[in-house]
């Protein structure tokens, strides 16, 4: 493993965006200064986040999200 943590990682098993020994791992986010540990989605490069709204689900059971566009940095914990 790298250094440096992925540009775009998912929590959600069925995204191509998940990765399980990143996540093992551990990643620290920051958005907009303010260090997060909602985050189910992220992209440094296209500067967002998705985060949960509420206790809220869709239709297939999975928590409601919602895209937030600032400043996202990512590190690894350990």
């Amino acid at each position: 493993m790298t250094d440096t943590p992925p540009d775009r990682l998912s929590n959600d098993p069925r995204s191509p965006h998940y990765d399980e020994a990143t996540l093992e791992r551990g990643i620290g986010i920051r958005f907009n200064g303010v260090e997060r540990t909602n985050v189910d989605e992220y992209c440094v490069s296209e500067g967002w986040v998705r985060l949960p709204v509420g206790k809220s689900l869709d239709r297939r059971g999975n928590p409601m999200t919602m895209k937030v566009s600032g400043t996202v940095e990512v590190w690894f914990k350990t």
